[in-house]
């Protein structure tokens, strides 16, 4: 797999590339899109972007892990997770397959 990772500042040159809008208003309007997904998930709600996926929080329940090095049993306290389901466009799209298909 190649290593290459996507910026904001990429992701703004590409809305202001497309739309055509001022490279200001292309990063402002990435910045509000993001921050209300973000807000959104803060609240426990889920996020679903069509013919993308949905981002949703799930709450873990403690368990008893271990510490791999010294077999110590170690209480992993409960926590909120974050998680992505692709959709089944993105799947084929990844997959090389034809996206219409799965729409």
């Amino acid at each position: 797999m190649a290593g290459e990772t996507i910026t904001r500042a990429q992701l703004s040159e590409a809305v202001y590339q497309e739309v055509g809008l001022s490279r200001n208003e292309s990063a402002d309007l990435l910045e509000a899109v993001l921050a209300k997904i973000s807000d959104t998930l803060a609240k426990g709600q889920s996020v679903k972007i069509s013919s993308f996926g949905s981002f949703s929080v799930r709450s873990k329940g403690q368990r008893v892990g271990r510490n791999p090095k010294t077999g110590e049993e170690v209480p992993i306290l409960p926590r909120k997770v974050l998680v992505f389901r692709p959709s089944q466009v993105l799947k084929a799209r990844i997959s090389g397959g034809n996206a219409d298909d799965a729409a």
